[in-house]
């Protein structure tokens, strides 16, 4: 089971040995911090979009509503799929859906089990940085060794706030900015992000994914992982890196593995300076989360400075 933090699962049904799905890319209000939302797009309500999960072989058809005020696509990303089902109508014979409209993208699952994304591909440069983007996972019905599996898709807005205020409210957002000045794990910033929940001994796998405008070195505390597999395709054992951070860069996604061998409450964040803050505010923030221990009492471990004046 693949656990996606503060990010609803697609739901689906099976008729005729097809998987159903349906997707509404409509207007959404995304809290990112308690009391602090942002005006963005996304998908059935929430930015990222939900995760979708199939298996391998499958015949899938997902059902796009398009309720924005302009046309839209589906781009499946990573996917070998027929060029008419891949969602980029500036090139390819698949269709701009207009708002109001609903265009069925179907298509049999040709990959391996991998992590994968979707996102829009039309006027890409305001809706994939309005929010327009989700995770598209493709199960190992055999996997057996992994104890604990999350995906997280790392993103960032351009929030219209005062600067050095992080009052409550609703903010614009503003997609042509390059200055970002939140940046988000699953659609939350540090400290509103759930914690990544493991048990000692367990194995551990966490997927990444990015659709937007910057690489994130993403670095974790207290542990070495293996990198297992990139842009959805499984990397052999004898060429896995041992590393503890990891470039996810912008159209990538990256898995990694790690034995949960090390009991405490450990960062994982992206290792720029202005990407872990909030508004460019002091206290950590932004992309940052933590892998947390079952059981473990940080007060029982806490150790005091020493003060020399």
């Amino acid at each position: 089971m693949v656990i996606t933090p503060d990010v609803p699962i697609l739901p689906s049904i099976v008729k005729n040995n097809v998987r159903y799905f349906e997707l509404i890319a409509e207007p959404v209000k995304r809290e990112i911090l308690p009391g602090i939302f942002i005006n963005a797009w996304g998908y059935n309500g929430c930015t990222p979009g939900p995760t979708i999960f199939t298996y391998p072989g499958e015949e899938v058809c997902i059902r796009v509503y398009n309720r924005l005020p302009q046309p839209t696509s589906v781009h499946w990303h990573g996917l070998d799929i027929p060029n008419n089902m891949d969602g980029v109508p500036a090139v390819e014979p698949s269709p701009k859906i207009d708002p109001g409209c609903y265009f069925d993208y179907r298509f049999k699952i040709t990959n391996p089990p991998g992590t994968h994304m979707y996102h829009s591909h039309f006027y890409t440069i305001m809706q994939d940085l309005m929010g327009l983007e989700g995770g598209f996972i493709i199960l190992d019905p055999n996997e057996k060794d992994i104890q604990r599996d999350f995906f997280i898709m790392l993103s960032a807005y351009t929030v219209d706030i005062k600067a050095f205020s992080l009052e409550k409210g609703v903010y614009n957002t503003n997609p042509f900015s390059m200055d970002e000045n939140f940046f988000m794990m699953n659609g939350r910033c540090f400290p509103y992000t759930s914690p990544l929940r493991i048990k000692e001994g367990d194995n551990v796998k966490i997927r990444f994914g990015n659709i937007g405008l910057r690489n994130h070195p993403i670095h974790l505390h207290g542990h070495q992982f293996s990198i297992v597999a990139s842009d959805g395709n499984t990397i052999a054992k004898e060429n896995r890196l041992l590393k503890n951070t990891i470039l996810i860069s912008s159209g990538t996604t990256w898995d990694i593995v790690f034995k949960a061998n090390n009991p405490g409450f450990w960062p994982m964040h992206c290792h720029i300076p202005h990407h872990v803050s909030n508004n460019k505010t002091l206290p950590l923030g932004g992309m940052t989360t933590a892998v947390v221990y079952e059981g473990f009492d940080p007060a029982k471990h806490m150790k005091k400075a020493t003060c020399l004046y």
